[in-house]
This record gives C-alpha cells, structure tokens and sequence, in this order.
C-alpha cells in the first residue's frame, strides 16, 4: 500500500472497465505533473480535476459527468456526483502508485502529498 493511512479505497461503479483504465491513466499523469512541479504541496482531486481544470469536455473525466447525467441527474448533481467519483479514482490511482503519498482530512475533502 502506498498510501500512509488506515484509508478505504472503494469502487466506482457504473463504468465500464476499460473506461475506469483511462480515467487512472488521466489522473496518473495529473499527480506525476503536480509532483513534479509542486513537490511537498498537499493536493487534492479537486486541485487537480476542479477549478480552472473544471471543463472535462475531451478527456476521460467527462465519462463520470456522463454518468450522473444518464441517471436523470440535474447539472449541479451530476457535478457532484462526478466530482466524488474523481475523488475515489485519485485515492486508488495513488495506492496504487509505486511512490508513497500520505493522506489527511481538510477543507471537507481528502488531500495528499508524495513522500520522497
């Protein structure tokens, strides 16, 4: 396990897996970017997938917006919806990464930073 912290990974349902491959693969190069531009920073999916990387139009991250909006969600729920599922990848892309990230809770969201 890399990550360092007694945390549950859970599965996002609903998406096929070959579509789960490319969202990890996507937020894999996002946290190899922040690391190697932002080394001993905490981050979260939301610094990475949120704010002004907001528009997924065009990359796999569209596939979880996608998603809710095919349940009949409103816009604002299928954000939030997508939004949480962004957060459950990013937490199995990292345990799953060969570096070590610890965790902790912070500003209602789970935030991390690689441990060299």
């Amino acid at each position: 396990m890399t990550l360092i912290s007694d945390s549950k990974i859970r599965e996002v349902k609903d998406l096929k897996p070959e579509v789960i491959k490319r969202i990890c693969d996507y937020m894999q190069g996002a946290v190899y970017c922040w690391c190697k531009n932002k080394e001993e920073k905490w981050f979260s999916a939301r610094d990475l997938f949120g704010g002004e990387n907001f528009n997924w139009s065009g990359t796999p991250m569209i596939k979880l917006f996608d998603k809710h909006k095919s349940k009949g969600k409103t816009d604002d729920s299928a954000i939030k919806g997508a939004g949480k599922d962004a957060g459950w990848i990013l937490k199995k892309v990292l345990n799953e990464d060969k570096r070590n990230f610890e965790t902790k809770k912070g500003d209602l969201v789970r935030k991390y930073r690689w441990i060299k």
